[in-house]
């Protein structure tokens, strides 16, 4: 999938009116996604993401102790200034496209590691 296929692809999952609205929640996503998730699972879904992507989600230092899903929201939504109700639809939205692309098995690897990502990537 290029990075312009998985832009369309959020932009009509998560119902967004604009290309640029879909990009700026795929980079905010996927850089605090990229501070949670950490070992042989981030460095796999780094080389499945398209460039673009990767860039994003390996761009900040992981945390040193995971957050809970809500936890996540709530600093995701600090970081943007959105609320917790529309970033936890971004986070489902953006989420759910990335786990297409990871595959199953790395997705359940990971959720080992962050439990709250099992609800975030199941289907609407």
């Amino acid at each position: 999938m290029t990075f312009e296929q998985l832009l369309e692809k959020v932009r009509y999952e998560g119902a967004y009116p604009a290309r640029a609205q879909a990009e700026e929640v795929v980079h905010a996503v996927l850089a605090a996604f990229g501070r949670q998730l950490t070992g042989d699972e981030h460095v796999e879904l780094t080389a499945r993401l398209p460039q673009e992507a990767a860039v994003s989600f390996t761009t900040e230092i992981p945390a040193i102790e995971p957050l809970t899903g809500w936890g996540f929201v709530k600093d995701l939504a600090s970081h943007t200034g959105g609320t917790a109700a529309t970033t936890r639809w971004d986070t489902g939205t953006v989420l759910r496209v990335v786990a297409q692309l990871a595959g199953e098995e790395l997705i359940s690897r990971s959720i080992v590691q962050l439990p709250w990502l099992r609800t975030a990537v199941r289907p609407r």
